[in-house]
């Protein structure tokens, strides 16, 4: 049977209304996706002072904010000085999703993923320039799959030059490091100042001040950076600077956990790249300045200064290449290779 006109414009106008219903809910939850991507916020954790002129508490707030000036819906909170994260808890905060964003040592993850010991190998990076280098070669090529195979993005590179400081006496060659306590910062470093005479006691870098004060610690090796944001010109009476024969090079990367990267839109994932490229052009201005400004603020708090000789240097390099290089490359699965194709950066 047919359907009477009015019937007819009834039906039609239901019609209507569901299309009209159907449309808004899509708009709606259109808008509602809009919404959350606009409102992306992110943690962004660190272990040194904030807002006190450390380099890599400045990286940090250069992504945030030019995270936030690129104008894509990110909204990054920075937490300085352990206060979100201890630092050894990063890494798996990270890998879990826990914790969005991170500067971190890498080889703070040396006890997950032995390979990061080679970030922080005595004598493997040579100066600011060859460390440059490393960034684009095969080594750094195999140790960013492996961070990318964990669950972590690297945003932008870091290499700091680092030192020794005493309470006691000046280190120099080997055997000035005798019977000392001494933090070391990574398994590698441990290993040849051990095979140096020293006892060693492990902690973040953000423990070295309280360490010595209370006695626990004699010596410590870590970053120019560190050395000063620390204040630990108040506790030591020698500084060894890297000098022409740095023995110490870390890398300190600003990571994001994978889990969070992926959540965000390609636009999103574009402004945080060159956020993190203009991190890192500033690191590469200022990692050299820190090794001066660290000698700079120690004379003037009255620590002597020294440097290695080539002398002492290659001493020093002898007992690593017996211990740290020979354990690494028998243990750590892949190891000799990474050493090889490190060494063989010019």
């Amino acid at each position: 049977m047919s359907k009477t006109p009015v019937e007819s414009k009834t039906a039609k106008s239901k019609t209507a209304r569901a299309l009209v219903s159907t449309t808004a809910m899509v708009v709606a939850l259109a808008m509602a996706g809009s919404a959350v991507a606009a409102d992306m916020k992110l943690k962004a954790s660190h272990q040194w002072p904030g807002g006190k002129g450390d380099a890599r508490d400045e990286m940090v707030q250069i992504i945030a904010r030019e995270a936030a000036a690129a104008n894509v819906g990110l909204d990054i909170q920075v937490y300085p000085g352990a206060s979100l994260f201890k630092p050894s808890e990063q890494w798996n905060a990270m890998v879990k999703g826990q914790l969005d964003i991170s500067a971190f040592p890498l080889d703070y993850a040396s006890g997950r993923h032995p390979q990061f010991s080679a970030t922080l190998m005595p004598g493997l990076v040579k100066n600011h320039d060859h460390a440059l280098r490393l960034n684009s070669s095969p080594f750094m090529a195999d140790i960013k799959q492996i961070i990318n195979d964990a669950g972590v993005v690297v945003l932008a590179d870091a290499w700091l030059a680092g030192g020794f400081a005493s309470t006691k006496n000046c280190i120099l060659g080997p055997d000035s490091m005798t019977g000392q306590v001494t933090r070391a910062a990574g398994p590698a470093f441990e290993q040849m100042l051990v095979g140096a005479g020293a006892s060693i006691a492990s902690m973040p870098s953000s423990e070295i001040y309280t360490a010595m004060q209370t006695g626990v610690l004699d010596a410590a090796n870590t970053s120019s950076g560190s050395f000063v944001s620390y204040r630990l010109y108040e506790q030591v009476t020698c500084l060894t600077e890297p000098g022409d024969h740095a023995l110490w090079f870390m890398y300190e990367p600003i990571l994001m956990s994978k889990s969070s990267w992926d959540k965000l839109s390609e636009e999103q994932q574009k402004a945080l790249m060159a956020a993190g490229k203009k991190a890192e052009d500033y690191m590469v201005e200022q990692a050299k300045g820190l090794d001066t400004k660290m000698v700079d603020v120690f004379k003037n708090a009255g620590v002597e200064v020294v440097k290695m000789s080539a002398e002492d240097a290659a001493a020093w390099r002898a007992i690593a290449q017996n211990t740290s290089y020979k354990i690494f490359s028998e243990e750590v699965p892949g190891g000799k290779e990474l050493i090889e194709k490190a060494l063989a950066v010019d």
